[in-house]
């Protein structure tokens, strides 16, 4: 259906859809604005843009500089990392706080994070989409196991990112002997989420979206914070012939709804304007999925792989883990198990780059709170994660790198409570280059940054904390493999053509344990054909 304006009354009752300009106008300034969306999914840039256009002083009706230190609050990562998204908001008075999950795809507020010009926290990425909830609910806050041990611990600098963000929003708690952390809620004034179709009452479906995120939790907590609700859509509906069913947000939580001017302001994701298997309108071959060359991306991502078992259910981070997919679509054993994002697909094959977070094929797709309900209760089997810094506790950084901050997103979540970590990543960083002869792994140029470090920068992932809680984790990388022990790390696999002391030892900061059983990685992973995956899972099954 094209994009379009409606007459502003089409009955009795109170028609809800206004402009874009006109629902950007209600925000006050000081207000506490809470976004949904997840990268580009889900993210109603067309207000974003229109909020960023009143501030800047394109709009007649509006004085230049309105509106002012807005509090903003979003669970997950939402913008391209360039000038979309969040970035629209990057202006200095604009925002005065910002709550976020996720900072690295905004790097205009990450901008004014790292300089002190804004108060700025990182929090999980799942405890954000579930305090929404409690805030709908009226509670006075989250009590969580979720990130006991890491930066988020206020023992740790309780999630504040720099020197003029004073006020604790994280609290220790004891219960029955128990550690916990106690996250506050706080009032939300104006809510801002999308969907697909709308009629006048405002009753939201999401048909054409590839995520359903928390888009419900965001409007319950604004509407009962007292609080509007502006949601944007694609198109319009007759009154009362929305299916009740697909109904995600009824028109009771709606204040105003925005259709979107523009089609660029309505994208699938910021990479496609429209993905039919991402919705779930059909389905698409798992041959689609592009086979790997032999690099040391793919080596990562097979000896990872080799961690799978059958029926798993399997979270998949961006970057490096996303290779993981690619193997087991290669190995044919993608079927055998279950792979999950943490924005609420379950099943299928996920996507990548600027897609992730959406699925193709997907088995069902439920609210971002749900599937961190889950998570944090240890519903997944094993999760691969990125591998960007660690030290000899075992403790991992992924988050903030000197002025770079990435923030944390579903990390946390993901790595505290799965069942099995796999962290992945190259060895070393920045232009390494190394090739494969004769099954043997070669180092052609070191990479100019080490990843083993004595100290992490920030504690993304608690190495004492996993070592407690009896979990276990692993540490991959193109050369080697450690597993986390009660002292750290300890080598058990290394590659073969690598030299210990000359590959390994002095490219660290530190001097691992070492295994008296340490033995060369598979070697079929360092071949051109596929390694056999399917069989050694099937086997191990039949042995059950």
């Amino acid at each position: 259906m094209p994009f379009q304006t409606i007459p502003q009354q089409l009955s009795g009752k109170r028609n809800k859809i206004v402009s874009a300009a006109d629902a950007v106008r209600l925000i006050r300034d000081g207000n506490t604005v809470a976004t949904g969306g997840f990268v580009g999914i889900g993210f109603a840039e067309n207000i974003a843009v229109a909020l960023e256009q009143r501030f800047l002083g394109a709009d007649p009706q509006s004085l230049t500089g309105s509106p002012r230190n807005l509090t903003l609050v979003y669970a997950a990562g939402q913008g391209d990392g360039k000038e979309r998204g969040l970035n629209h908001l990057g202006h200095e008075g604009l925002v005065a706080r910002v709550i976020g999950g996720h900072w690295g795809l905004v790097p205009k507020l990450q901008q004014l994070a790292v300089t002190d010009l804004i108060e700025a926290y990182n929090l999980p990425q799942g405890v954000i989409t579930h305090l929404f909830r409690d805030i709908a609910a009226g509670r006075p806050g989250l009590l969580s196991r979720v990130g006991l041990g890491t930066f988020v611990d206020p023992r740790y600098g309780g999630g504040k990112i720099n020197s003029i963000t004073k006020k604790e929003l994280v609290e220790l708690k004891i219960i029955d002997g128990e550690e916990y952390l106690f996250y506050r809620t706080f009032p939300i004034h104006v809510g801002i989420v999308r969907g697909t179709t709308a009629d006048p009452d405002g009753n939201i479906t999401m048909e054409k979206e590839a995520l359903t995120l928390d888009a419900l939790a965001i409007a319950m907590a604004a509407h009962n914070s007292g609080g509007i609700v502006i949601v944007q859509v694609e198109r319009i509906a007759e009154r009362g012939s929305l299916n009740p069913r697909q109904v995600k947000i009824p028109g009771i939580l709606i204040d105003y709804v925005v259709i979107a001017e523009k089609p660029e302001y309505h994208m699938q994701t910021f990479l496609e304007q429209y993905n039919p298997a991402f919705s779930g309108e059909i389905k698409v071959p798992s041959s689609s999925i592009q086979t790997m060359g032999l690099s040391e991306r793919k080596i990562i991502a097979r000896r990872a792989a080799l961690e799978l078992k059958a029926h798993d259910i399997v979270n998949l981070g961006i970057g490096m883990p996303e290779g993981v997919a690619n193997v087991a679509a290669e190995e044919a054993i993608i079927h055998l198990m279950t792979l999950t994002a943490e924005p609420g697909v379950i099943g299928g094959i996920p996507a990548g780059g600027l897609n992730f977070g959406a699925a193709s094929n997907a088995e069902a797709i439920i609210d971002q709170p749900y599937q961190f309900d889950f998570y944090d209760g240890g519903g997944l089997d094993i999760a691969f994660l990125g591998l960007a810094q660690a030290d000899a506790c075992g403790n991992l950084n992924v988050s903030k790198f000197g002025q770079h901050l990435a923030g944390v997103g579903g990390f946390i979540s993901i790595s505290q409570n799965a069942k099995k970590v796999v962290f992945v990543g190259t060895f070393t960083t920045g232009h390494l280059a190394v090739t494969i002869d004769d099954g043997s792994l070669k180092i052609l140029k070191e990479g100019e940054l080490r990843k083993f470090v004595d100290v992490v920068e920030q504690r993304t992932f608690s190495g004492q904390h996993a070592f407690k809680s009896g979990q276990q984790v692993l540490y991959v990388t193109e050369r080697c493999v450690f597993r986390l022990v009660e002292t750290g790390l300890e080598l058990i696999e290394i590659a073969p053509g690598i030299d210990l002391e000359r590959d390994i030892i002095s490219q660290m900061a530190f001097r691992p344990a070492i295994s008296p059983t340490l033995k060369m990685m598979d070697h079929r992973i360092f071949r051109d054909e596929t390694m056999g995956i399917r069989d050694d899972m099937l086997a191990e099954q039949q042995t059950k």
